[in-house]
This record gives structure tokens, sequence and C-alpha cells, in this order.
């Protein structure tokens, strides 16, 4: 496949740039992030399946920025959400679907105590910092310097590579920790007035044996306020999160992304006597938890008792597991089969998988990565990253390390030459955070 192939792709990508910021609502979405030519627009999905507006069709993977996790169009899921729709989305006071909901989430979560519903993750990683300032008197948040993402908000964007726009004064409010490391994240906590600490519990590596117990005694020696961002770890881990797995009990959690399988809806939990600040029935200073006015729409609410439903009933975190382990497994075989064993890494826990693109001199590179994105998606494969959902079945998986094999083919002639750039087809792919495009 050339670009060549998908000149109605082309031309709604020129189209969307000219009405779209970026070209698209989600920066990791960004055509910036494909290679050139080679950023299909989708038409329509089915389970693990999308096709583009040229006709190619794609097995996907991180559909929804990891969000549909039981594949597009999941029966449940839309039998659910169309049963709400004719009876109506949203009213002057609650619906009796958002009890539901609540009771639902915290029988699946049982380490929090109270929740709130929002739609997007941004809106709760925020809510849960205004919470334990508030609770605390403090003003310092610590964010996990070796993660990501964490919101859209000024907090945690003015420490990225593109903070224009946000003043200095809130960017110096924030500060970082290492993960994994309890002796320089104590060394943050005695340096700084902090009145959190926020990361997700596990990423691409498993948390070192001890280390969240040992940062959930930290938290409480220094009064810190401990928040699990379980944006991705949120049933992917286990149906009640990375908290659920591992056994450590935060005062905060977020929740979003899987929990809704693309449809609009976060989560913010966790203790009672922090949530209740936000609530009515307390004597103290009042504070603006979250008041959203789509936040508690019922389709979307149904749509999340669902998959919670399916997770629990069905096993899905088992079995997003064992996929994984059979894509990472493949991968690493041919991979090694093709002598690129070490430039083609399969990174993270099975349920999450990334892959990283090395150099000659192992040092992960962009047009590296704009190689064999390339060549997946002349294969028809569709992957910013490996991670799966439950709707892939063993031979899409098999498909999957076919294309990978005749990718790295490829990878190894570029290795042999020093040299990506014959095979790239134009600019190479590149970061979302940068300060210019």
């Amino acid at each position: 496949m050339d670009a060549q192939t998908l000149p109605r792709s082309v031309e709604a990508n020129e189209r969307l740039h000219a009405l779209v910021p970026g070209g698209a609502h989600t920066y990791a979405k960004g055509e910036d992030q494909y290679p050139e030519g080679l950023a299909p627009v989708i038409s329509h999905g089915r389970g693990a399946h999308v096709w583009d507006l040229d006709g190619h069709s794609y097995v996907e993977y991180g559909s929804g920025l990891r969000s549909v996790s039981l594949g597009h169009g999941h029966p449940r899921v839309v039998e659910a959400v169309r049963r709400e729709l004719d009876r109506g989305t949203n009213f002057v006071r609650p619906c009796i679907v958002e009890l539901a909901a609540a009771e639902k989430f915290l029988a699946t979560v049982p380490t929090a105590e109270m929740v709130k519903f929002a739609k997007n993750g941004s809106d709760v990683t925020t809510a849960a910092v205004r919470l334990a300032r508030a609770a605390t008197g403090r003003r310092v948040v610590a964010i996990c310097g070796d993660q990501p993402f964490f919101s859209t908000d000024d907090w945690f964007i003015g420490t990225t590579g593109m903070p224009a726009g946000i003043p200095g004064e809130i960017t110096g409010l924030t500060v970082r920790f290492p993960y994994g490391d309890l002796a320089a994240t104590e060394d943050v906590l005695r340096r700084h007035d902090v009145a959190c600490l926020i990361l997700e519990a596990a990423s691409a590596v498993e948390p070192p044996p001890g280390y969240l117990a040992g940062l959930r005694e930290l938290a409480d020696r220094y009064g810190t306020v401990l928040v699990f961002d379980e944006m991705i770890t949120g049933f992917r881990w286990s149906e009640a999160g990375a908290q659920g797995c591992y056994g450590v009990t935060p005062d905060l959690s977020t929740f979003g992304k899987a929990l809704g399988n693309g449809f609009a809806v976060s989560a913010l939990a966790g203790k009672r006597e922090l949530m209740e600040l936000g609530g009515l029935r307390h004597s103290r200073e009042r504070v603006f938890l979250l008041s959203t006015t789509h936040g508690a729409e019922t389709h979307s609410l149904a749509a999340a008792m669902a998959v919670m439903d399916t997770y629990v009933e069905e096993g899905v975190a088992a079995r997003l597991h064992a996929l994984g382990e059979r894509l990472a497994s493949g991968v690493r075989d041919v991979a090694a089969a093709m002598g690129v064993g070490e430039h083609v890494v399969v990174r993270g826990r099975a349920s999450n998988l990334v892959f990283g693109t090395l150099d000659t001199e192992f040092r992960p590179s962009q047009p590296y990565r704009t190689l064999f994105l390339r060549q997946l998606i002349a294969g028809g494969v569709l992957g910013p990253s490996f991670v799966v959902s439950s709707a892939l079945t063993e031979a899409d998986i098999d498909r999957t390390v076919d294309v990978v094999a005749q990718a790295c083919a490829v990878y190894r002639k570029a290795l042999d030459v020093e040299d990506p750039a014959p095979w790239i087809g134009g600019r190479a792919v590149k970061p979302v955070f940068r300060p210019y495009a």
C-alpha cells in the first residue's frame, strides 16, 4: 500500500485540518502520529476491525486510545444504551440510573466508598487534585514524572513540552517524583508541602515489590493524599483496577477509558471522608468538586454498567491477558528470527502492550517507528500500540504476527544500511508533546 491507495483519507485529512485545529479532537489521533499519506480516516468498526474511507480493513489495536476494550459495537453495551435512549438522556434531577451505576461501580471497585461520574479523564483527575488541596490546605501537586499523561488542565500540561498559555505560577506548583524510588519520593515530600501524590500504580513496568505499600506509608506519614490514576489500569489489570490487583488502597482513584467501552464516562472514587467534602452533609468549607451538565447522561452510565457486568461475568481481564501474551510471544519470536529482536521490543503488561523501535545504537527512533508503522498499515494492521481488545480472535493475533514478521524483514534491511529513510515514505512521525508543529 502506498499513499495513493488512501486518496479519500488524504482528502478528508485536508478537510479536517481546515476545520479542526490539529485535524483531530485528540492529539494522539493526529495525522502526525502516522506515516505521511497513511493516516486512515475511519468509516466504521466492528469488533476488533475497522474500515477506512477507501474501503481497506484493518485489525485494530489500542482502540479509542485504549477505551474500547470489548470491541466496537459490543452487543451487550449497545443494547444497554439503546434501552435508555427512548427513556430520555438528561433530566433536571438525578435519574435512578445514576444510583444503579454508583452501586454497581462501588461493588466492582470495593476499595472505594463513594463515586462521582463525569465525561473524561481530565475532569476527574483535576477534581482529585482540587479535593486533595482542599483537604490538606496545601498547594503543591506531585506527579509521577516517568508517566506521560494525567490531564489537559494547567496543573499538568504546564509541565509538558507544550506549556504555551499556562502561567509559570501554576506550573511552579507541580513537582515530579520518580516511579519506583521511595527514597527520592520521600525527599520530594520533605522539600515541598505536597497536597497529593498522583501516579499510575503500574504502566509499562510492574511496581517493584513493596513499592505501592511503601508509597501508601509515605503518604500517611506526611499527611499527603495518594491518588491512583486508573484510566488505563482500570479493568485492564483487574475489574477493580490496579488497586484490586496489587492490594493497596489509594485515598482517591480515577477511572475512565475501558469503563464505557468508547462511551464518554469517567469516575472519581475514594474514601468517604474526602469525597463528602464535595457533598452537602458536613460542616467544613465546601469543595466545588464536579458539576458537569453531561456527567450523568443515562446512556453512558448504562454502557458503563454493561461493561462492568461483562468484565465480571465473562472474565474479560483474563482474556485480555491471554490474548496479549499470545501476541507478545509471537512478535518477539518473529523479531528474533528476523534479527531485530533487540530493536523491535514489546513492553508492558500483557493486557496493555506497547512496542519500542530502536535504531542501530539501541536508541528510541521516530524514523524507525515510521518504517514499522508503515509496514503494519500496508499489511492491514492499525497499531500505534499492541493494546488488545477482547474482540480479537486468535486468528487476528496470528495475522498480526505475520504482518510484523514482514515489517521486521524490512526493518532488518534498514538496520543493515543504517538508514530507514528509503522505507518511511516522507517525514517521520512526531511526538505529541513538542513546542512547535
